[in-house]
C-alpha cells in the first residue's frame, strides 16, 4: 500500500497530524518573533499559544474537516468551541501528567526526565482535540426540508 492509498483511505486524519506539526512550527516561530521583538517571556508564550489555536482553527476548519461556512455567527461557535476544546485538553494534560509520573511514568527518554509521561499526555490531548473537532465543534449537519440536500 502506497501513500496514495493511504492518504485517500485516511485523508482527515494524515491532514489533521500534518497540519498539527505546521501548528507546532507556527506557535514556535512566533514564540521566537515575540521574544525578538523583546516581548517578556511569559507574553510571548501566552501570544504564541493564541497564534498556534487561530492557525489550527483556519487549517482544521478549512482542510481538515473541509466545514466551509463563512456565517460569522457559525464562526464565532465554532471558534468559541474550538478554544474551550483546547482549554479543556489542557486542563487533562495538567492533571494527568502527575498521574502519569506517579504511576511510574517518570523515567527519561534522550535523558530528559518525565518524557515518557509527557508523551502519553501528548497522545491524549491529540486523540481528545481530533474526535472534539470532529464530532462536536466541525460537524457536517445536513438541514432537513432543504432542496440542496436532496440532489
Amino acid at each position: 500500500m502506497g501513500f496514495k492509498e493511504i492518504f485517500n483511505d485516511h485523508r482527515e486524519v494524515v491532514l489533521y497530524v500534518f497540519f498539527g506539526a505546521f501548528t507546532v512550527l507556527v506557535s514556535l516561530g512566533s514564540y521566537a518573533v515575540f521574544v525578538w521583538l523583546g516581548v517578556a517571556l511569559v507574553v510571548s508564550n501566552i501570544l504564541s499559544w493564541i497564534c498556534g489555536i487561530l492557525f489550527a482553527f483556519v487549517v482544521n476548519k478549512w482542510f481538515v474537516f473541509e466545514n466551509r461556512s463563512k456565517e460569522p455567527a457559525v464562526i464565532a461557535r465554532e471558534l468559541g468551541a474550538f478554544v474551550g476544546a483546547r482549554i479543556f485538553t489542557f486542563v487533562v494534560a495538567v492533571v494527568l501528567f502527575p498521574i502519569l509520573l506517579s504511576a511510574g511514568l517518570n523515567g527519561y527518554i534522550f535523558g530528559v526526565e518525565g518524557a515518557p509521561a509527557r508523551g502519553v499526555t501528548s497522545l491524549v490531548e491529540i486523540v481528545l482535540n481530533y474526535a472534539l473537532s470532529k464530532y462536536l465543534i466541525f460537524t457536517k449537519k445536513t438541514v432537513r426540508n432543504d432542496p440542496k440536500n436532496d440532489m
